[in-house]
């Protein structure tokens, strides 16, 4: 047997596929390679507990380490990072958990707030800056860890209780599908929940529109007195949050 096909054939006894690894070693499974089939889905769990927390306590342990293993069955580790073995968990628990959609929610967010921790800082605009913006021609650029994720369950509140050690309320839908805002202001992870005409302005702002470019677009969309609102409090909730890195 040559080396590559021993070791196909170890990761293979590893991920509990068929393999004839027993017998190519040294006639039978032995407690040596034991410890090694062990030790490969423990640390796979360990990761993701690690990443997911907070779907942790809303499955519980023998609900999420159920999900863990499924999901170590079908998705072996890619990355020079086990930090970056997390991704994809939260579609295998929306394929789990299908009548309860907080479950992928819960996920998607807590693996957001995971790869805004982990990603590039971005000091937040200083808003004594203001005064010298013109705004005819101004454009925003938002720090770089934004995410928007959708949303149709009360996952934010869930995730909150659970994170502040409260009562954790019963799943809900929402009354309309809303988003989530997702940023990171020095080494914290944040979000919000957010409705879809703040959506779509911070999705003008990401792209590169000027300010005023968007005005004109949540006008057309809400009314020129209604976006003239908006605007000013979205711009104002951008600032006081730190989702804003620059104004130029």
């Amino acid at each position: 047997m040559s080396l590559l096909a021993l070791q196909r054939d170890f990761l293979g006894f590893l991920r509990n596929e068929p393999s004839d690894i027993p017998v190519a070693v040294n006639g039978n499974g032995g407690p040596g390679l034991a410890v090694y089939h062990n030790a490969y889905s423990a640390q796979l769990v360990a990761c993701l507990k690690d990443s997911y927390e907070r779907l942790w306590a809303w499955l519980g342990d023998d609900a999420f380490e159920a999900a863990a293993r499924h999901h170590i069955v079908g998705n072996a580790p890619s990355s020079w990072t086990l930090g970056d073995y997390g991704i994809g968990f939260a579609r295998t628990v929306a394929a789990l958990y299908p009548e309860d959609p907080e479950v992928a929610e819960i996920a998607a967010l807590d693996w957001a707030l995971r790869r805004a921790f982990d990603g590039p800082d971005a000091p937040p605009f200083d808003p004594a800056r203001l005064a010298e913006v013109d705004w005819d021609e101004a454009v925003i650029h938002v720090v770089p860890t934004l995410e928007l994720l959708p949303v149709a369950t009360n996952c934010g509140a869930i995730w909150n209780a659970i994170a502040a050690g409260d009562d954790v309320p019963p799943a809900q839908m929402l009354p309309e599908p809303g988003w989530v805002r997702v940023w990171k202001v020095e080494l914290q992870p944040h979000f919000a929940t957010i409705e879809r005409t703040e959506m779509d302005a911070i999705q003008l702002a990401a792209s590169g529109l000027s300010f005023a470019a968007l005005c004109d677009r949540l006008a057309d969309t809400v009314g020129v007195e209604d976006a003239v609102d908006a605007a000013g409090r979205y711009l104002g909730a951008w600032l006081q949050d730190g989702v804003i890195a620059d104004i130029r």
